[in-house]
């Protein structure tokens, strides 16, 4: 049994960094999903692949992970690059750029 510890990223749907701050405990999949023949719906007899466990740090992630005998490997997150500018940083008087229409 393996397990992955990562902290999820920000939803693409909405602009709010809620559960950001979480790490999951997420476990990996023992056995390959099979496909029901006659509905063709995909399904497993893997139920840990519905377990995701929440802690506050990485640490309590870890340390649950190493007391209850889980092969763990932390995924580390990734910080985006990119800088927040307003809406009325085009209008400055200080503007880096010259405005042009």
């Amino acid at each position: 049994m393996s397990a992955k510890i990562y902290r999820p990223a920000k939803t693409a749907m909405q602009s709010g960094k809620a559960k950001t701050h979480l790490w999951v405990l997420e476990f990996d999949q023992s056995q390959p999903r099979k496909i029901d023949p006659i509905m063709g719906y995909t399904s497993s007899v893997d139920t840990l692949q519905q377990v995701k466990l929440t802690f506050e740090t990485q640490e309590l992630a870890e340390a649950y992970a190493m007391r209850n005998g889980i092969e763990y490997r932390v995924v580390a997150p990734k910080e985006p690059n990119r800088q927040n500018v307003s809406y009325t940083d085009n209008f400055r008087y200080t503007r880096q750029q010259p405005w042009t229409h």
